[in-house]
Formats: structure tokens, C-alpha cells, sequence
């Protein structure tokens, strides 16, 4: 009775051991899974602050642009009448 009891503590461990090495071997891809999210999201992010700050350059050039275009307008009205 004592020997059959120890075999099935046995199997039983080993059953408990080779489930938690499923789990170990799980838990290292989800750890892996996420590593690489992180770093997508990462990634991301500094996409959009980049895409940010590109718009803000473009946002003063066209403001630049239509400063010179106004400007550029006043200076031929001037040519314009001193040219009479």
C-alpha cells in the first residue's frame, strides 16, 4: 500500500512539474509577446511626436508663406503707383 501511494505522489509531481514548466515556457512568450509590443508602442509614439512637430514646422511655413505673399502684394502696389 505504501510503495503504490509513493509512485502515485510520483506521478503526481511529475504531472505538477511538467505543467509548470508549460506554464514557465507560456509565461516567457507572453513576457516576449509583450516586449515587443512595448517597444511597438514605443516606436509609435514617437512617430506621433514627430508627426507633430512636423506639422507645427509646416503650419509656421504656410504662415511664413502667406506673410510673403502679402507683403510681396503690398511692394507691388507700391512699385506700382511710383511707377505712374
Amino acid at each position: 500500500m505504501g510503495q503504490e501511494m509513493y509512485e502515485d505522489a510520483l506521478a503526481e509531481n511529475d504531472k505538477l512539474k511538467s505543467r509548470l514548466d508549460d506554464s514557465k515556457q507560456e509565461l516567457t512568450k507572453i513576457r516576449t509577446q509583450l516586449d515587443k509590443v512595448t517597444q511597438e508602442k514605443q516606436a509609435l509614439e514617437k512617430r506621433v511626436t514627430d508627426m507633430e512637430e512636423e506639422l507645427k514646422v509646416l503650419t509656421e511655413l504656410k504662415s511664413d508663406n502667406q506673410r510673403l505673399k502679402d507683403e510681396n502684394s503690398a511692394l507691388i502696389r507700391v512699385i506700382s503707383k511710383l511707377s505712374k
